[in-house]
């Protein structure tokens, strides 16, 4: 008998085209609809339903009812993980005989993994925090430092919100375009949400895509520089 967890039924709900086109849609970190996920597979409203119930057995993505609607999102951060994890494999393989798509680049330079900053951006993020001391490798993983605490602070981000918060307050994400760390976890999602608060970027409805502003991208630099400062 083989040991372990079972990756067969993992792989088997992640293989099916339209589940893994419902599941790269719900990377944007969006809660979306049967109808907008049905649309987003390719598949009619029956059929949307039947694939969402087996990914929400599954433990992939998780309902929630706002009224009269209910959308679904990720079931988790480990869940969006593996998507990325899958999609940077994927990406290793033979491209396909088509001209890649205007918004590839625009993908690799900044887009959302589920809540937090991904791409040449985020990478850049992770790189300048560590460079600096403002994350450190603790007891428990990757941690902020007492300095990485207050530049946060003067980010904007209250430490006391994440105080009521079970750590990890950050994880290390394989980029999948990068091959390189950016930052996960709730400190991931507070800086990506502190830069769309101060207007440096926004996302780009119906994709992934995180857009910059020509001051925005100076902000940024200004705030996570190249190296150590």
């Amino acid at each position: 008998m083989t040991e372990g967890p079972n990756i067969s039924r993992v792989a088997a709900l992640i293989g099916d085209p339209a589940r893994a086109r419902i599941l790269v849609a719900l990377m944007r970190g969006q809660a979306l609809t049967v109808s907008e996920l049905a649309a987003e597979a390719g598949v009619g409203l029956p059929t949307a339903s039947s694939h969402l119930a087996q990914l929400e057995a599954g433990g992939l993505v998780a309902p929630r009812k706002e009224g009269r609607h209910k959308y679904f999102r990720l079931a988790s951060e480990a869940a969006a993980a593996v998507i990325e994890a899958l999609m940077g494999f994927a990406g290793d393989l033979p491209a396909p005989k088509r001209a890649p798509g205007p918004r590839d680049p625009a993908l690799r330079r900044a887009r959302v993994c589920y809540n937090h900053l991904a791409g040449e951006m985020g990478v850049r993020l992770y790189d300048s925090l560590i460079a600096r001391g403002h994350l450190v490798t603790g007891a428990e993983g990757l941690t902020l430092s007492p300095d990485g605490w207050d530049f946060a602070a003067g980010f904007g981000i209250a430490p006391e919100s994440f105080a009521r918060a079970r750590p990890p307050h950050c994880r290390e994400c394989l980029d999948w375009s990068a091959r390189r760390s950016h930052l996960g976890g709730r400190l991931g999602r507070a800086y990506l949400a502190g830069i769309e608060a101060k207007g440096w970027a926004r996302r780009l409805t119906g994709t992934r895509i995180i857009a910059f502003t020509p001051e925005g991208e100076r902000a940024f630099a200004r705030a996570f520089p190249s190296g150590a400062a």
